[in-house]
């Protein structure tokens, strides 16, 4: 029978003469059972410990009862698990593996965070705090992969692209943008591709005022990840690539100088469409004659006004046919120092640039990149940086689930089938034993991971 303090459920299911009872009645249990997967690769990274070691922690030592390690492991955990906001806090304060998570007794160990201590957290950080937040982040990600990958590297690839992030409030800085027709911030989204491997890790994030030009922060982000590449892979060539927000003139200056080849979109104009157009009616007689879409590659010498020079200038031609409509001229333009061919540099060194709109779209739906609602603009860019540690750990995982069945998956999926996993703990003296699921149908994709992150 349901006790006073133990609510229970009757439902009665078609097809079966016998009521089901249902209790939240099991003791010492959690729904995030595969979250010490995350563990595992923070333990490895030791990433979460750098950038709490990046914060400076101004409380009265007598007043501490959580320190600033366990408050980024809740934040970063809670993300990963798509606990997205500090009240959120509340429903796991007592939670066993959160508990565990935080390196606690799962059983007896004390509660977590509450929510006024997270904002408090959140919204004592400052500029510099902030700086050597991102630098160590930049830095555990990059050491990783210098253990990985040791002196293999002969090519890295860093992507930059930007997008909106939307503000319904006060938040600090939040300005009108006319080109996205909303009220916003601007972050900045960095990455890096190792030779021709097709995964972007993302090594910086800076959140930006909605309004200014698109590289604002761009050069000091660069300046600071070519250091450290260059420190860590001294035989690699550095490659910037970015779409047409980026081909600003200081910028193209800036890669010019330091020796870095660059592959950057550039927005079409009257000159350069006078360029192209003997291309473009290449292209359309051959459209005509094929009914299919025709692509042409060419190349021309261009400075714009404020450019110091003239820069190799790649140009598509291309006509888009599909059955029933009219055909389309699209013509695109990059601005490059490399000297291979027109169609290479398009469809092999810039074209996969495209798959940083997936890195976005994981940052934002899958660890909450744009949950910026804090008042004050270094809480949230504290907030964007939360967001980036659970998506860097996250991409550890996915390599580490390479030759499963969930070898392709995004994050949310890897959450879903890998963490969200119901487990009840049992504790002795010797050890900490997890009972999950005999019938859970991702055991062993479960498993392989684990062994891979280092588990007996």
């Amino acid at each position: 029978m349901a006790t006073a303090c133990i609510a229970q459920s009757t439902l009665r299911v078609h097809g079966n003469c016998k009521p089901i009872i249902a209790r939240f009645d099991q003791p010492h249990a959690s729904s995030d059972g595969g979250a010490l997967l995350l563990k595992l690769v923070d333990d490895r990274l030791t990433l979460t410990a750098q950038v709490a070691r990046a914060l400076r922690d101004r409380r009265q030592p007598g007043k501490i009862a959580h320190s600033l390690c366990d408050l980024v492991r809740q934040r970063v955990f809670g993300l990963a698990c798509g606990y997205a906001d500090c009240n959120d806090a509340a429903r796991l304060a007592d939670d066993p593996i959160h508990k565990l998570l935080l390196d606690r007794d799962p059983l007896a160990g004390p509660a977590l965070g509450s929510q006024p201590t997270l904002s408090r957290f959140e919204n004592a950080v400052r500029r510099a705090d902030l700086y050597r937040f991102g630098l160590a982040v930049a830095d555990a990600v990059l050491a990783f992969h210098r253990q990985r990958l040791g002196d293999t590297v002969r090519l890295i690839t860093i992507d930059l692209d930007a997008t909106d992030d939307p503000t319904h409030g006060q938040q600090e800085l939040a300005l009108f943008n006319g080109y996205y027709d909303t009220w916003c911030y601007l972050p900045l989204i960095a990455t890096v591709t190792f030779n021709t491997e097709p995964m972007q890790y993302v090594v910086g994030a800076l959140l930006r005022p909605g309004t200014g030009p698109g590289t604002r922060g761009v050069r000091g982000l660069l300046r600071r990840l070519f250091a450290k590449l260059q420190a860590l892979f001294p035989r690699a060539r550095l490659r910037v690539r970015a779409d047409a927000g980026f081909a600003e003139a200081k910028l193209l200056t800036f890669l010019d100088r330091a020796g870095i080849e660059y592959v950057l979109g550039i927005p079409s104009n009257a000159r350069l469409d006078k360029r192209v157009r003997r291309l473009l009616g290449r292209a359309r007689m051959r459209a005509r004659t094929t009914g299919e879409t025709a692509t042409l590659y060419g190349e021309t010498r261009y400075a714009a006004r404020r450019w110091d020079h003239k820069r190799r200038i790649i140009m598509k031609a291309e006509v888009l046919c599909y059955p029933g409509r009219s055909r389309k001229d699209n013509p695109r333009f990059l601005v490059t120092n490399l000297p291979h061919r027109p169609a290479t540099v398009y469809t092999r060194h810039y074209c996969g640039r495209g798959d940083m709109e997936n890195r976005i779209k994981e940052l934002q739906a899958g660890v909450a990149m744009d949950r910026t609602s804090c008042s004050r603009f270094a809480a949230n860019q504290l907030r964007l940086l939360l967001s980036v540690t659970a998506y860097v750990l996250f991409q550890v995982l996915q390599l580490a689930a390479r030759a499963t069945a969930l070898g392709a998956a995004q994050i949310w999926i890897l959450r879903e089938r890998l963490l969200k996993v119901a487990v009840w703990v049992e504790r002795s003296v010797r050890r900490i034993v997890l009972h999950l699921p005999q019938a859970s149908p991702w055991r062993e994709a479960w498993q392989h991971v684990a062994h891979a992150l280092g588990a007996t």
